[in-house]
């Protein structure tokens, strides 16, 4: 049978401090996985998310996240430089909005113009 004494001091108990630190503990990995959770990049999310670090300057990336695949574009630093071929051409109407204009390099001009009449 254990006898307490009334003078007896809680704080000279090793087990509470302890316990005290456990505590801690879990509130920080709370925190740490809440933070986890909500990052845009999370690979346990289903969502598409695209992120540009350092928008215009000559080390900006692109990260492209699509389901569990993440992709990490590099810019070169060099403008108007790459591969590719021209597509069509983009217009910005009066109110804002834009329209792309495809461009089909096999057909002549007579016969852009019939699909047009035919319209």
């Amino acid at each position: 049978m254990k006898v307490r004494f009334l003078d007896e001091d809680e704080e000279l108990n090793p087990i509470l401090s302890s316990v005290n630190l456990i505590d801690v503990f879990l509130v920080l990995i709370a925190a740490l996985l809440i933070a986890i959770a909500q990052n845009p990049l999370n690979t346990f999310s289903a969502e598409n998310v695209t992120l540009v670090k350092n928008a215009g300057k000559p080390n900006m990336e692109v990260i492209v996240k699509e389901g569990k695949e993440i992709k990490q574009y590099k810019s070169s630093g060099n403008i108007g430089s790459g591969e590719g071929a021209r597509a069509g051409i983009a217009y910005k109407m009066a109110d804002g909005s834009m329209i792309y204009v495809p461009e089909d390099t096999g057909s002549s001009p007579s016969d852009k113009q019939a699909a047009i009449n035919n319209q």
